[in-house]
């Protein structure tokens, strides 16, 4: 979503409830003034949702390009719902951005379809330090509470979603 007119802080639809629901938050340890801003929005989201502090378990990874397999860690060794990932990519000279970049966002993707769960992606790829700080706290808001809003209302979709197969299932042994 482009963020030059949005703050990311502030929703268009409400956020259902995360009174029940788990989550893991994967944070790269690169560019921590901003990453640690991010989670900082994320907790203050999914706490505002209701979920239960005890609900939420946080791990940190050396950098951005870790934050597939961290979100991955999660979804095997935990019994969490969903994950945030979080992480900036900030531009540099070297190609590098590109790829880290192209890196995370297909194992992102990759890990959702295949572990058959919600991954928010709470990844900045930015050209500059200050359009950083801009999305993370700064004047568009924070990627972090966009990135836990999504993973609430996609665990609440899952959920009824789930809910509503089984219902349709049982209608059918049924008949």
């Amino acid at each position: 979503m482009a963020t030059k007119n949005k703050n990311l802080s502030v929703f268009d639809s409400p956020i259902p409830s995360a009174a029940n629901m788990r989550f893991g938050i994967v944070v790269s340890e690169w560019n921590h003034d901003v990453t640690g801003a991010l989670l900082a929005g994320a907790m203050k989201t999914l706490r505002e949702a209701g979920c239960p502090e005890q609900n939420i378990r946080v791990h940190h990874v050396p950098g951005s390009f870790e934050l597939p397999l961290g979100a991955q860690f999660f979804a095997e060794y935990t019994d969490v719902d969903a994950v945030i990932a979080l992480g900036c990519v900030i531009r540099g000279d070297t190609p590098h951005f590109d790829y880290v970049c192209s890196g995370v966002t297909q194992g992102i993707t990759q890990l959702m379809l295949s572990w058959n769960m919600p991954v928010a992606f709470g990844l900045l790829t930015v050209e500059n330090k200050q359009q950083a700080l801009d999305r993370a706290g700064g004047v568009l808001g924070n990627k972090g509470d966009e990135a836990a809003a999504t993973a609430v209302k996609m665990v609440k979709m899952q959920q009824e979603m789930e809910s509503a197969a089984g219902d349709a299932k049982s209608r059918r042994d049924v008949n």
